[in-house]
């Protein structure tokens, strides 16, 4: 994020102001994970995804058993992806996270759309929950196939619903040596945000600064009225 708390400018432009430190950095905190969760709105903006390029993560994967890249994973109520995006053509595992209504155009495609289907390899609808995904049903089909670990790759909209239902254990942020200002630049959490009173809370667990950018880890506190059902659930996440 810039040093102002902004992910993008206020055209939401892609976010490239991290340096190549940065990207080793996210690089391997996704070499870490089962599953890299990302929202459609994300995917579009960018039209890829980073893959796990460094030959030592790879191998670090292999040795653990896990396959050369993690599961991207895009999360969509609508399921609405332009499968001419580069996203579909990179050598990566995908899955669509999505709503029943989401779903329809992957899975009954047409002969003539017949490829469409096949740009993901796993199409797991679940119920809305508000204006997102019911994440209390979500997470633990996740987590039963298989992705105990899971990265939230942004944007703020996905990660202030995991944070609401106490599903971030670990916040990573990089800030960046330029200001974005803008009343409706994106945050790392967008949103509604949360009252002061019911914030979520953080634990500092590292810092480091590397030329002029801060490496910051957090852990999050568990909310003072966990949401249980969820939370038990979904711990490992």
């Amino acid at each position: 994020m810039s040093a102002d708390g902004k992910i993008a400018d206020g055209a939401r432009s892609p976010a490239r102001f991290g340096s190549e430190r940065d990207r080793l950095h996210l690089e391997a905190r996704l070499a870490e994970a089962d599953g890299v969760l990302s929202g459609a709105s994300t995917v579009r903006v960018y039209g890829t995804i980073l893959p796990i390029r460094t030959p030592g993560l790879i191998k670090a994967r292999c040795d653990r058993q896990q396959p050369p890249q993690p599961t991207y994973i895009v999360c969509s109520r609508s399921g609405n992806l332009d499968s001419s995006l580069r996203f579909f053509q990179q050598a990566v595992p995908r899955w669509l996270l999505t709503t029943k209504t989401g779903g329809t155009h992957w899975q009954d495609a047409d002969d003539q759309d017949a490829k469409d289907t096949e740009k993901f390899q796993q199409i797991l609808t679940v119920p809305e929950q508000g204006e997102g995904l019911d994440w209390a049903i979500a997470l633990p089909l996740l987590y039963e196939l298989g992705i105990h670990r899971l990265v939230v790759a942004g944007g703020g909209q996905v990660v202030a619903s995991l944070l609401a239902v106490g599903a971030i254990d670990d916040l990573w942020l990089t800030v960046c040596p330029l200001l974005l200002g803008g009343a409706h630049a994106p945050t790392p959490v967008d949103g509604a945000g949360f009252l002061a009173n019911v914030a979520p809370h953080l634990h500092l667990q590292s810092i480091e600064a590397i030329e002029h950018e801060v490496f910051l880890h957090y852990q999050v506190k568990a909310p003072a009225e966990p949401k249980d059902h969820v939370r038990n659930k979904t711990r490992k996440f």
